[in-house]
């Protein structure tokens, strides 16, 4: 059963989300993004670790959480 129109709108959830998301060592910015046609959370991590894969939740407020190795991640 799709429950997608249950659900706050993705936007609202990472701007609700985001200061918990980035207070995670190792965070270093959030997105949305797209997984198997669906709409997710994109958390971007400096370098994926099993400690920060156990730190993420793998779903916030219905939204899948994916996790994406960035690197270091500076202002221009």
């Amino acid at each position: 059963m799709d429950d997608s129109s249950a659900r706050k709108p993705l936007r609202k959830v990472l701007r609700e989300q985001m200061e918990h998301l980035m207070a995670i060592p190792g965070v270093v910015g959030t997105a949305e993004g797209e997984w198997e046609g669906e709409p997710c959370i994109r958390v971007l991590v400096q370098l994926k670790t099993r400690d920060l894969e156990n730190a993420l939740p793998d779903i916030l407020e219905g939204y899948p959480v994916r996790i994406l190795e960035a690197g270091d991640i500076r202002p221009l």
